[in-house]
């Protein structure tokens, strides 16, 4: 999400039936963190949603409080390798135990923001543009019934 370009999040609170419109602020409000540093606050905690594990014993709690004393990782990695203070109890060894999945997860995690991306009207089509591509796609990763509900949903079939 970035307010200052209209970018939000559409969450999925029950399937397509109910959804949420999440801005920074919304962020903010919920987890006690700036908005823009979600992404960091996600790798931290984990989101099993999302195949994300986490720091092992780093939960939501601990890591708002790691996002609002050092900021992001790259600062908290900072923080551990100077042997800074003001860490919660018993973050700091599982953080160094973590230093390999938090020096790749964040570039999985954040959004692509330099993608160059055609103009778009925002109504979405009455059908797949290439079925046999959406098939192939589908075997490939096993998408399964994900997929179908969401063709239905995009398609009123």
């Amino acid at each position: 999400m970035d307010d200052e370009r209209g970018v939000r999040v559409v969450y999925t609170v029950r399937g397509l039936s109910k959804l949420e419109i999440v801005d920074e602020g919304a962020v903010t409000a919920r987890y006690g963190i700036p908005g823009r540093a979600y992404a960091d606050f996600a790798v931290l905690r984990g989101d099993p949603s999302d195949g994300l594990p986490g720091v092992p014993g780093v939960g939501e709690k601990t890591a708002a409080a790691l996002v609002r004393q050092f900021g992001g990782i790259d600062d908290i990695i900072t923080a551990v390798d100077k042997g800074h203070g003001g860490f919660p109890p018993g973050s700091r060894a599982k953080l160094t135990a973590a230093r390999d999945y938090l020096e790749v997860a964040p570039a999985v995690v954040r959004t692509a923001t330099d993608v160059p991306l055609p103009p778009i009207d925002g109504a979405l089509p009455a059908t797949p543009a290439d079925p046999v591509r959406l098939k192939e796609l589908d075997e490939r990763w096993r998408l399964g019934s994900s997929l179908s509900r969401f063709v239905s949903a995009v398609t009123g079939s």
